[in-house]
């Protein structure tokens, strides 16, 4: 298993129900294929919450373009086609919402 990488929910099942079952740390590591120290973990987090889930979530920075100002942007994209993403981003951030980067614009454009 890569360093740093969520386990399966069937994996967590796997261990929790392994541990009850009396097998070692060891033994349970060797059947998931993960450390000594994710099998304590996940054991401890099952004892103490009952649970196994992750409550991970996603990681970076949160998106500056909701989904009412990318409905502006294509709005302001339909309006003249033929504007640069310089020209569309200046125009965007003429207006009343946070100001954004060319890139955010551009990166924007490519999801709508």
């Amino acid at each position: 298993m890569e360093k740093g990488a969520d386990l399966s929910e069937f994996d967590r099942g796997q261990i929790v129900m392994a541990r009850r079952l009396g097998a070692s740390i060891t033994e349970t590591k060797r059947v998931v294929g993960c450390s000594r120290s994710a099998v304590v973990r996940i054991h401890a987090k099952w004892i103490n919450d009952g649970d196994t889930s992750s409550r991970r979530q996603g990681v970076g920075r949160p998106r500056v373009n909701k989904e009412k100002r990318r409905r502006r942007l294509s709005r302001l994209l339909k309006q003249n086609r033929r504007q640069t993403v310089a020209q569309l981003t200046a125009q965007y951030n003429a207006g009343p919402s946070a100001s954004v980067s060319e890139h955010t614009v551009q990166r924007t454009l490519l999801d709508v």
